[in-house]
């Protein structure tokens, strides 16, 4: 993909995880009145408890974008449109809360996600393991 092709992913990633911040994904109540910023327990752990909250946390997030991979298989099988966006498959809408998840997760994280997708995308073009030749070979990869 040239240069004038390229997306300006990481907007999008930082544009998502704010707005997920600002409806309170990011933050718990403790039931005490105080306010938990979850974003800066991952980064700034203060005891080995918030240590073990942080590892939760993200994994959470991952089993979550799981689900929603899972929703949209299920959706892909049973042929169903979505049901809050009747206009789009359950399939296509599922991929995209997936796709949120994922950018919220690496905003969160401040990963680059821009770069390393562009970075993966030339890597894979001179794979060995990626040429149809390979993928056709008897234990290459079928899918």
């Amino acid at each position: 993909m040239g240069n004038d092709m390229k997306v300006n992913i990481n907007s999008l990633v930082n544009e998502i995880h704010k707005n997920n911040v600002k409806s309170g994904w990011w933050h718990l109540n403790d039931g005490n009145g105080t306010n938990i910023n979850l974003v800066e327990v991952i980064h700034n752990p203060q005891s080995i408890l918030h240590e073990r909250l942080a590892t939760a946390l993200i994994a959470e997030k991952l089993c979550l974008t799981h689900s929603e991979v899972s929703e949209g298989m299920e959706g892909h099988r049973k042929n169903l449109m979505d049901d809050k966006l009747p206009h789009r498959t359950m399939l296509e809408v599922e991929l995209a809360d997936a796709v949120i998840r994922i950018f919220d997760l690496c905003g969160a994280l401040d990963l680059d996600l821009e770069g390393a997708i562009y970075e993966k995308l030339e890597f894979n073009k001179v794979r060995e393991d990626h040429k149809i030749e390979n993928r056709l070979k008897d234990g290459g990869k079928k899918y």
